[in-house]
Order: structure tokens, then C-alpha cells, then sequence
């Protein structure tokens, strides 16, 4: 699933995202995967705070796999309340119930929240804890609300770019508008009904030649499976033309200078 389509590029940007917080993050190549995963997601607004190693070290950029550009726009703080002191909203993710009264959201929710945020003028942010231990006490309570990832019960452990990832994956999909299903024909036109009835009728008919529609009164069913087959493949101009050309070699057998 591999690949950037760099004509693209201008219609994402993160200007109208919420800001992800890091706080503590402990490994440099973690924080160059956390910035792939976002700018993935169309999120280029990234805060650190008190970073153990150097986010812009070889080994984070090699990370990144090209989302160098988010790691040398990231800003450093030396507080959590330093890094969200600007924002209107802020989520916690966590995995580990804590005993606060807080609103709990599922990240396709808490996606749905932060875009209607953003769209009403607010500056909203997410963040994301420690690579071991996670977010502590004091940074969830200055969240508004947390997010937890419903996954396995009995095992729920996600890397930070992981999570960062989830977290992504959703906001942008809380804007995107593609269909849920396409047919990608490139380039050619879906057959219409009119083809694909004289395709039918081309089977039909080198069907009856060669005896296979030979029983009368089986022959309705088989025809209309067969066109039931063929109606379900999404056939294309370019497909039909195929077939026929098949049926048509079929009928006539091999050139007689054919080998074995």
C-alpha cells in the first residue's frame, strides 16, 4: 500500500487539523514514524514536549520516510501545560482507565468532535504519552475528554506511531469523501446493456452450436446463470471485446500449425 502521488500534494494540508502532542516521547526514530503516520493523515502540526533524544537526529528522519519537512516544523516545550496552553480542546489517549470523571470517546468520535471544533473556529489538540508508561495523571486531567481505542480486552498494546496512526487514520477519514466502492476501469467505459446483450447472444448461440445448451428444458436456468456470472463481473467495452474474440477462437479450434 505503498506510495505518494506528489500531484496531490496541495490538496492536504494541516493548517484545519488539530495539533498532536507528544509528551516525553523517549526514542528519536519514534517520533520520525509518529511524523510519517501524520502526514499520512494530512496532520503537520506536531508538538514536543521535553523530548528525551533529538527529533531532527539521522535516525528520526530515516524514520520518517520523507515527513523530514513535519519534524523541522515541530516545536519544543518544557511543559505539557507550555505545549496545550493555546488550545481551546484538548484529548488525552490513554489505555488505562484512570479515576477521573471524564468523557470517554472512541477515536472515530472523538474525530467527528474535533473536525465540528475546527470548524467552528477552535484550536483543538491530541495527546499522546510516553512510549512505556503513557500519559501521566496530571496530563489527563488538563484534557477535556480521553480516548481509548476499543481493541482486544485481553490484549491492547499499541506503539506511539501506531496510536498516532489510529488516531489519524480516523480524523481523515471523518473529511473524506471517496466512495466506499469503485470500479477502476482505466481508461475504458463500463459495458452497456446493449453490448453485453450481443456479447449474450454470441455465447448464446456457440453455446447451442457445440450442444452444451442441448436440454430444452434446462436451457432457460443455464442461460440465465451464465449471464448472472458474467452481470456480476462489472464487465468493461474493453472486456467484452475479449470475449468475444475468445468465443470466436474457440469455435473455429487451433490453426492447424499449432504444436502439441
Amino acid at each position: 500500500m505503498a506510495g505518494t502521488n506528489h500531484t496531490r500534494a496541495a490538496l492536504v494540508s494541516g493548517d484545519d487539523a488539530p495539533v498532536v502532542i507528544l509528551i516525553q516521547p523517549q526514542l528519536a526514530e519514534n517520533v520520525g514514524m509518529v511524523a510519517r503516520a501524520m502526514l499520512n493523515c494530512g496532520l503537520t502540526r506536531l508538538r514536543l514536549v521535553a523530548p528525551r533524544e533529538d527529533w531532527l537526529s539521522e535516525k528520526a528522519i530515516a524514520a520518517s520516510s520523507g515527513a523530514d519537512g513535519l519534524l523541522r516544523q515541530a516545536r519544543d516545550y518544557d511543559s505539557t501545560e507550555a505545549a496545550v496552553a493555546d488550545l481551546t480542546r484538548v484529548y488525552a489517549t490513554t489505555a488505562r482507565r484512570r479515576d477521573m470523571v471524564k468523557t470517554l470517546l472512541t477515536p472515530r468520535t472523538a474525530a467527528a468532535k474535533l473536525r465540528g471544533f475546527i470548524a467552528g473556529g477552535e484550536k483543538p489538540g491530541v495527546m499522546f504519552g510516553p512510549e512505556r508508561t503513557g500519559l501521566s495523571n496530571d496530563d489527563v486531567a488538563l484534557a477535556d475528554a480521553i480516548i481509548e481505542v476499543p481493541l482486544n480486552p485481553a490484549y491492547c498494546s499499541l506503539n506511539l506511531a501506531q496510536a498516532v496512526l489510529l488516531m489519524g487514520y480516523e480524523w481523515f477519514q471523518s473529511g473524506d469523501e471517496s466512495p466506499p466502492e469503485q470500479l477502476v476501469t482505466n481508461g475504458t467505459l463500463p459495458a452497456n446493456r446493449e453490448v453485453l446483450m450481443n456479447f449474450y447472444t454470441h455465447l448464446e448461440r456457440e453455446l447451442d452450436a457445440c450442444g452444451f445448451l442441448r436440454v430444452s428444458d434446462k436451457r432457460p436456468s443455464m442461460v440465465r446463470n451464465l449471464r448472472n456470472i458474467f452481470n456480476r463481473a462489472e464487465l468493461t467495452e474493453q472486456e467484452v471485446r475479449t470475449l468475444h474474440g475468445v468465443i470466436k477462437e474457440l469455435r473455429h479450434g487451433r490453426n492447424q500449425g499449432d504444436g502439441e
